[in-house]
């Protein structure tokens, strides 16, 4: 019985080869013409004057506050949405209450909505002209064209992803396992760290690295509420623009390849993620598809 349901695993199509292998060519082909391509032009214009214009642009001292500004604006949204999006997928998977649907719409809101949008929000809210705005300045605080508005804005665009990853997984789990370690004496927070957080690290995994790479390319939200002031209020992709609308070619591909290079580096860290996961399953012997058992102690 356990051989024919492996061989049902290894027989995924009934299609003739040329069929399968025209459909990977046309797979490869898309791959190599609108993700390989665009990558490798963009490390060729990066380079062309040598690595000495490389690492000048990168040198360049609002070049480097721009990545120093990203940088800052990814550490500070990712542990926020981190802490919501535990929250809410927490709310909504393991219990029932009045307004569950329209809390899992306005978590899906940013998905819908334009990042300008949603930075003109901010400014509608926090700007000179906007509805807090006369009491800030009052008080000498400033969001819009600051720190704090970018962070924000970024907060909105990127915290659905965490959320929305954890929320299928923890619903498709159920709530046996944390009913049973109340029932054995467990606490809240021992439930959490010991039984929920086991069996939703993988797919936390995955919606942070997901989360990070958002963060750090976002661009339409944060420029809105930026104000472009060079050397404090640009992040890297509005740095990019800024150069290359400023004819800069090579200090501009420089700071892009350095962002793609992030982005390079942060599928590294998902596909190492997803090896580690399968890993982790095959030594427990479990399918593909089942979920790691938690342990309670």
């Amino acid at each position: 019985m356990a051989t024919t349901d492996l061989s049902r695993k290894r027989v995924t199509t009934t299609e003739a080869p040329w069929v399968r292998n025209t459909l990977i060519g046309i797979a490869l082909l898309f791959v190599a013409l609108f993700l390989i391509l665009p990558l490798a032009a963009v490390a060729t214009e990066a380079l062309r004057k040598g690595w000495g214009a490389y690492l000048e642009a990168l040198k360049e001292p609002d070049a480097w506050s721009a990545i120093r500004l990203t940088l800052i604006t990814a550490a500070i949204a990712v542990p926020l949405n981190l802490v919501f999006g535990v929250a809410a997928a927490w709310c909504i998977a393991k219990y029932e209450f009045r307004g569950k649907a329209f809390l899992t719409t306005l978590i899906d809101l940013p998905f819908s909505v334009s990042p300008v949008v949603a930075g003109l929000i901010y400014v509608l809210v926090f700007g000179a002209q906007g509805w807090f705005g006369p009491w800030l300045q009052a008080h000498d605080i400033k969001i819009i064209f600051a720190v704090p508005g970018i962070v924000l804005a970024t907060v909105f665009v990127t915290f659905p992803f965490i959320a929305r990853e954890l929320i299928p997984l923890m619903q498709a789990q159920g709530t046996d396992e944390e009913q049973a370690a109340i029932v054995l004496g467990a606490t809240g927070w021992q439930t959490f760290w010991h039984v929920t957080l086991p069996n939703i690290k993988w797919g936390l995994i995955y919606g942070v690295i997901l989360c990070n790479a958002r963060a750090m390319g976002e661009f339409g939200a944060v420029s809105v509420v930026s104000g472009h002031i060079r050397g404090q209020t640009n992040t890297m992709p509005l740095h990019v623009e800024i150069l290359y609308n400023e004819y800069q070619s090579v200090a501009a591909f420089s700071v892009a390849s350095l962002l793609a290079l992030l982005a390079v580096v942060t599928l590294g860290i998902k596909s190492f993620a997803e090896w580690q996961h399968e890993r982790a399953m095959a030594a427990a012997g479990e399918g593909p598809m089942e979920r790691p058992q938690a342990v309670v102690s």
